[in-house]
Formats: structure tokens, sequence, C-alpha cells
């Protein structure tokens, strides 16, 4: 620690300074009056705060950084409301593995188990994260504040990784620090795992698919997944969080699970290797997906293993570890069996073109991925348009794309990019309902000439919700909404910006200029387009 974690310096002082020391170079925070205390502790050699309009945002753009960095990403709320309104944003965080730390004030410690009803207190406001968190860390004395703090920071980055609560006293916040009780969280690794059996069952299989998730992200393992494919022979699918990894590679199947062309090569295959995911719902359409029968799966999180392979054939590991074991084992001889998958992608975008439906939508995937340079992160909202983002654009590297479909949060676009944005350039890819969630960080935007250009497709409102009544038959009821006049919306919150009438060549000037900038932009675009096939209402087309 610097000299600034001195006897003088305070307690809210020293969180700050540990948590950049862990990776959070940058921290994102809505002050009240029970947190002030990090807003007065920050000083040049601590993490800067980025001060955010919403508290939802706090936590929002915690992930966002951490996704698009893969260091600690930290929030900072004060209490009561302050941190009631984070638990959406820090479910979307715990359903995606997001090494997350949120750090909350709470009322003086004199007023702990009393019924004093001081401003902002909660009968347990801890007791509002701890079915999400992967941890929740209450120190109430001064000896407990710096020990919590290392192990909820140890604790959110070791693998599987976690979003962590931690709430502090408000008169703790501002005491002075002990010295030297501040000390470095030891990440502790997970055991190497056993994979013997699986090896066994590779060497075995005539044809081995491989399905990575965002585990092989977080474990940073993509070149040991790139030479087991490479090994075994075996075509790569990617989950949503798993997106970017093997880009180019002839064995990559850069296109979603859900289209016909990949699910008959998935189909085909003897085994299929599961590496990083929770093999979710929204993946393997709620169990519904052609995939082959005997299934092997490793995982840091073992309550991902279940349903994604028999017991004999799940393995609890952090994926580096077990792809180094599995690549030191006897794998035997494979041939690669699939053809070229690389092909599929060309396949699937002709169709998608000469599709009526569709036609549209992949004109727009075209202009967005046009203008993408290799660090531009996308964060892809839960509207239309962030569907077709989140599962078609093509792969460029991990990291570079996110997409709420852990828990599906709506309006997570636009807060995610302030703390991807704050790690570099960004574009957000938005609905017109989704953009009202969290509308008013365009002043964050602003306030920090973030590179962010912030996409909008304005169908007038809910666009998927509406497909899904016009598949019922139903009228249209809570789905068709007023939009402001964005570009005048966004011009108040001093954030240039224009609307274009086609999702084509116009659409792609306009986000060329935008991305180029180097500052916050808006692009508005009117489009109705049809949803893909990884929405559940065309699952079973």
């Amino acid at each position: 620690m610097t000299d600034k974690h001195s006897i003088d310096a305070t307690f809210a002082q020293v969180i700050l300074g540990m948590a950049g020391a862990a990776g959070a170079r940058t921290a994102f925070g809505l002050p009240g009056v029970q947190n002030l205390s990090f807003w007065a502790a920050n000083v040049s050699d601590l993490p800067p705060i980025v001060t955010v309009r919403h508290e939802q945002t706090t936590v929002y753009a915690a992930d966002g950084w951490a996704r698009a960095t893969g260091g600690l990403g930290l929030a900072l709320t004060t209490t009561g409301p302050g941190a009631a309104n984070a638990v959406a944003a820090f479910g979307e965080a715990a359903s995606c593995g997001s090494p997350v730390l949120l750090v909350a004030s709470e009322v003086a410690t004199r007023h702990h188990g009393t019924d004093a009803r001081v401003l902002h207190q909660s009968r347990d406001q801890a007791g509002l994260f701890r079915p999400l968190a992967k941890a929740v860390f209450t120190p109430r004395t001064a000896t407990e504040v710096l020990p919590a703090t290392t192990a909820a920071i140890a604790t959110a980055l070791a693998h599987p990784r976690g979003p962590v609560y931690l709430d502090v006293p408000v008169d703790l916040l501002t005491a002075a620090a002990l010295p030297g009780s501040a000390v470095a969280p030891a990440i502790e690794p997970l055991p190497i795992p056993d994979v013997s059996h699986v090896a066994d069952a590779l060497r075995a299989a005539g044809r081995v698919a491989i399905w990575a998730g965002g585990g092989v992200v977080a474990g940073d393992a993509e070149g040991s997944l790139r030479a087991l494919a490479e090994r075994i022979g075996a075509p790569v699918v990617t989950t949503w969080a798993g997106r970017g990894l093997l880009a180019g590679h002839p064995l990559l199947v850069d296109a979603p699970v859900h289209e016909p062309e990949v699910a008959k090569v998935l189909a085909t295959a003897d085994l299929l290797l599961v590496v990083g995911s929770a093999f979710d719902g929204m993946a393997t359409k709620n169990g519904a997906a052609s995939l082959p029968a005997v299934r092997a799966a490793i995982n840091a999180d073992p309550t991902h293993l279940g349903a994604a392979s028999t017991p004999d054939l799940a393995v609890t590991g952090d994926a580096g570890s077990a792809l180094t074991a599995l690549l030191d084992a006897d794998l035997g001889v494979h041939e690669s069996w699939a053809g070229d998958v690389s092909a599929l992608r060309t396949t699937l975008a002709t169709r998608l073109a000469a599709d009526t439906r569709t036609a549209e939508a992949a004109e727009f995937l075209a202009s967005v991925e046009s203008v993408l340079g290799l660090e531009t992160v996308v964060v892809c909202d839960m509207a239309v348009a962030g569907y077709w983002a989140g599962g078609y654009l093509r792969s460029r590297r991990p990291r570079a794309l996110q997409y709420p479909v852990g828990w599906g949060t709506l309006g997570y676009a636009l807060p995610a990019a302030v703390g991807a944005g704050a790690a570099g350039p960004t574009l957000a890819v938005c609905g017109d309902g989704g953009l009202m969630f969290g509308v008013g960080e365009l002043a964050t935007l602003a306030q920090e000439q973030a590179p962010v250009t912030v996409l909008v497709v304005d169908d007038g409102g809910y666009g998927m919700l509406r497909f899904d009544q016009d598949r019922a038959g139903a009228e249209h009821r809570g789905v068709d909404l007023p939009t402001p006049d964005l570009v005048a919306l966004a011009h108040a919150f001093g954030v240039p910006a224009v609307r274009v009438d086609d999702v084509g060549e116009p659409l792609r000037v306009a986000l060329t200029t935008a991305l180029a900038s180097g500052g916050p932009r808006l692009v508005t675009v009117r489009a109705a387009l049809y949803p893909p096939r990884t929405t559940s209402p065309r699952w079973h087309e």
C-alpha cells in the first residue's frame, strides 16, 4: 500500500486503494450522505470514481467494466434505497458470473439491532443480496473492516467468479483505518482436476464437438481450447458469454446453436464436451436442442454440471487447468470430421439475407460489422436488435461482446456501456424501450466524454413482446410506446446525435462517424426487425 494508507487514512480510502490494487482501475458510484467519504477520499493515487445517475448503474457499469477487462468491477452505493436500487443489476452480474464488488454504506453501528428508524435504515439491507451474491460481508467493528474487504475481493475474483456484497457502517467508513491492517487478497486457485474419465471418453469417441462458454474466457483458456480442438479435430460452438473465442479459426462454428446448420453439426457428434458453460435454458432451448446423448462437462461451479453431463463425466475445475490436464493426457488419434464448418457462417448469412422476414436484420448486421474495430466492445440490450447483435455479429476476440442473457435484464446496455466505455471504445445496441430504463446515463457519458456510441433501433415500443402478441393473435396492449425525439433528448444531455432512416449505408456512415469521434454519440434508426431463432418464440420453427 502507498503512504496514503497510513494511520490517517480513512477506511473508505483504504477500501478504494485495495480494490484498485486488485484491478478495479475505475469505480462507479452514486454519492449519498452516508457514503460521501468515498468521494472525500478520492485522491490522485486511488481509482477515480465515475459518478453515475442511478444506483442500478453502479453495478451495471462495474459489470460492464469487469466483462470488458477481466478485472474487478467496483460499485459504490449509499444506504437503504441506494443499495436496494442496485439489486437488479447485481442479479445480472450473479447470473453471468461477473467479478463485481458492491460496497454499500450502512447506518451507524450504534443503530444496528435497534428500531431507531434513522434515515435509510433497513431491517436487513444485506438480506436483499444474499440470494444473489457469491458471498456477503458485513463488518461491524474497526478490526473487521479490512479483513472483510480482503476476503470480499478474493472471493469475487476466485473461480467460479461472481459478485460479492460488502456493507460498512457510515461511522467506520469515516474513521481512521488501523495501520498495517490492509492485506493484499490471495486468490486461491482451484485444485487441478482429475480428467482421466473425460480423456477416456474423448479417446473412444469418433466425432467430438466442443461447447465453449464464458468459463473459458474467465479462465484465460483460449489457447488451451484451440490446442484441444486441433488435437481432436473438434468443431467448436460458443455460448453468448464465449463469443469471440477462436475468432477466425477454421474449427469455429461462428453462429448460434439454434440455427439448423449448426444443430446438424452438433447432432451428428458422438460426444459433446461442454467447457465453462452453465448449459442454460436459453442456449439449449430449455433442453429441447438436438444434442449428443453422451456429454462430458468441465465447470468451476459444480452446480452447473448437472444438466450438461452424466456424473461420471462431470469435472469440477476451472477451464484453464482442466484443459491443460486434458492436453497432457492420451487422447488418441483424431481427424477433423465436420467438414468446412467455417463456411456455415456464409451459408447462414446468405439464407438470412434471402428470407424476406430477416433480410433487414441481415443488412443491419452487415452495417454494424463493417464499422467495428478490434478493440471496440459491443454491449447489447434485451431488444430485438440486441438479440441479433448478441448472437450473430462476427466473432472478433474474447470480451468484445456483452449480452445480458443470464438474467435477461432489459435496460442493461446503456449503463453497462458506462463501464465498458471507461476501458475503451464501446458501441451500445439498444431498443427504444430499454434505453428509457437508464436514459439519464447519457449525462454520465457527456460528463466523462466517454468513447461510447449509443445505437438505438427504434421500433416504437417493446418489439419482442409485440411479436409475441402477433404470434398469439392478440391485440397490442402495453407494447406500443410513444418515442421521444431521441436526437433532441441526446442534445439536451450534451451528446451529439443523428437520426438515419435506413439500416444499410446510412447507418454504416453514421456509425463510422460516431465511433471515429472518440467521444459520446447517439445514432438512432427506425426499424422493426424480425426476431432471430435465438428467441424462444422461434425455437421450434
